[in-house]
């Protein structure tokens, strides 16, 4: 009798423009002896760690993938709108007409100073 190998865990590796790059991962062992990787939990960071470009005003029927698509250049890039604007759920932003969308720069990036 055979056995099958059993196949090497490794950890995700995330895109440099993934909202999950650098989340470190866990490990649990469940009680029948498997292995699971699981992220740890992201939290949204604070608004104020972001440098603001410009404000965007949400209009009728827009989608946030558009508008980061617009302005970021990056229709994936949505989750850097969420951040910017403490909000969990993307849909959130785009549901009350005339909401005022912070648009900024990735997080940490501080806007440069005119010498």
């Amino acid at each position: 009798m055979s056995t099958i190998p059993t196949p090497s865990v490794t950890a995700m590796q995330f895109p440099a423009t993934s909202r999950y790059n650098g989340i470190a991962t866990a490990t649990l062992e469940t009680v029948d002896g498997k292995t699971i990787i699981y992220l740890e939990r992201r939290f949204v960071p604070s608004a104020d760690n972001f440098a603001l470009l410009q404000l965007h005003t949400v209009t009728q029927a827009e989608r946030l993938d558009n508008i980061a698509a617009q302005y970021l250049g990056d229709p994936t890039a949505f989750w850097r709108i969420c951040d910017a604007n403490n909000a969990m759920r993307p849909e959130e932003l785009t549901e009350t007409l005339g909401r005022q969308l912070r648009i900024t720069l990735p997080q940490g990036i501080p806007l440069p100073t005119n010498a």
